[in-house]
């Protein structure tokens, strides 16, 4: 093996070779537990694997090193980059949608089948295409939210239903007026004879010795 090629190969596997930074207060161990179940490491991973047909191979460690900046960055509250990621796929997204439209339009007469297909993923690309336009629109401009108060009272909680007191009050009213009816058309009861009270004794004996 030439000088050249053992470059190469060193080259090739300082790439796929994981540099970790000794942190104070941590084993090995749990470095290499954090960052396997880390999110940075298995993007990374996959971009390496996704990227390697069309670009020249990533540097694992510096992949990772790359996303923990663009990770605490919008953590931070800058954005600018993801509004940049998206503007670019509504680019894509709609030179997606012309490609496959204008198969579409070379297949309609020859091949119904093939001209369907086309024109379905033409149009899902489209869909795709106008939802990130609204999640750009919304990031640039956070709808307001406007909240309805509840209140909510603390303890017993007594609850006056209108219509049910008014209809209660018409019952007792009815009632009222049953009652009164009966008393008025009741026949009266002759018979019996209605002895005078005490006082009414008494008024009586006066009449007689005033009448001597």
């Amino acid at each position: 093996m030439t000088e050249r090629n053992k470059a190469k190969a060193a080259s090739e596997q300082n790439e796929q070779t994981l540099t970790i930074m000794k942190e104070v207060g941590k084993s090995e161990i749990r470095q290499l537990t954090e960052l396997q179940l880390s999110p940075l490491l298995s993007n990374a991973l996959t971009l390496r694997v996704v990227a390697t047909g069309n670009s020249d191979k990533i540097d694992i460690t510096e992949a990772v090193e790359v996303m923990k900046e663009k990770s605490q960055k919008i953590i931070a509250g800058d954005l600018s980059e993801l509004e940049s990621t998206l503007a670019v796929h509504v680019v894509t997204l709609n030179t997606i949608f012309n490609t496959l439209t204008l198969r579409s339009a070379h297949c309609m007469g020859n091949s119904l089948k093939s001209t369907e297909t086309y024109m379905r993923l033409a149009l899902k690309a489209q869909a795709q295409c106008a939802r990130t336009v609204e999640i750009l629109a919304e990031m640039k401009n956070p709808p307001i939210v406007f909240a309805k108060q509840a209140n909510i009272a603390q303890g017993h909680q007594q609850i006056n239903n209108g219509n049910q007191s008014h209809t209660h009050a018409g019952k007792t009213k009815i009632l009222s007026n049953e009652l009164l009816s009966e008393d008025n058309h009741a026949p009266l009861d002759t018979r019996g004879t209605i002895e005078a009270s005490g006082i009414d004794k008494e008024l009586a004996a006066v009449e007689t010795i005033d009448g001597r």
